[in-house]
């Protein structure tokens, strides 16, 4: 994906929250159902004003920090690497808010539903996504698992994206399997998230010991 259109699209997702928001205004009630429980039973409220808004600033936030980092990030070149792969995820990441986004107007118009089973097998794709993205990143001090062994070893790093990008892929499909028993899902991806994180962890750091210390990397030097 090129980054002229990738940066387009992914302004373009940010400005139709705002759009979103002005036009479903006047027909949202002045207290908005805003979160729901694991059950999707709906459990807290919030203004309109916010209720509506504040989706649109929160991913207008993120999309700009996103944007910023491989424009700051002292390995920047090593992130030029798999820009297409990081750009398509921050388009995929603003899809899945939207998709929420869209979920809660719909629910605030009078359209019942489990919210959480909704949003499960969304959940399960973004995972695989975030899997697709790890295989290919390359070393970096904010895209991908930043361990202090991973972050001194090419080796140790690509060799624990390979195995985190296969964990992740295979989360995301387990997720989207349970989507149906969303009771379920959500502690099975809490579980999975919590055990591939910390797996991970150690294992950059078996490998970082089995490898031996290598020559240390200069920042700003791509590899």
């Amino acid at each position: 994906m090129k980054v002229n259109k990738a940066v387009a699209a992914i302004g373009a997702l940010a400005v139709v929250f705002f759009i979103l928001a002005g036009a479903f205004y006047p027909f949202m009630p002045e207290l908005m159902t805003s979160h729901w429980n694991a059950k999707g039973e709906a459990d807290g409220m919030m203004s309109r004003f916010w209720g509506l808004f504040l989706f649109p600033l929160v991913s207008l936030g993120i999309t700009v920090l996103l944007l910023a980092i491989p424009k700051i990030d002292p390995l920047k070149a090593n992130i030029q690497k798999f820009k297409s792969y990081y750009y398509g995820f921050i388009i995929s990441f603003l899809v899945y808010f939207l998709y929420i986004y869209i979920l809660t107007l719909v629910w605030n118009l009078g359209w019942k539903f489990n919210f959480s089973q909704m949003i499960i097998p969304a959940v399960g794709i973004l995972m695989f996504i975030v899997g697709v993205l790890t295989s290919k990143a390359k070393r970096n001090f904010f895209i991908g698992i930043r361990t202090p062994w991973t972050l001194s070893s090419d080796e140790v790093w690509n060799r624990t994206h390979r195995l985190g990008g296969i964990m992740f892929k295979i989360a995301g499909i387990v997720i989207l399997l349970l989507s149906f028993v969303s009771e379920i899902a959500i502690y099975v991806l809490l579980g999975l998230a919590l055990g591939i994180t910390v797996w991970l962890i150690v294992y950059s750091y078996i490998l970082f010991r089995r490898l031996g210390r290598p020559p240390q990397p200069t920042i700003g030097q791509s590899t």
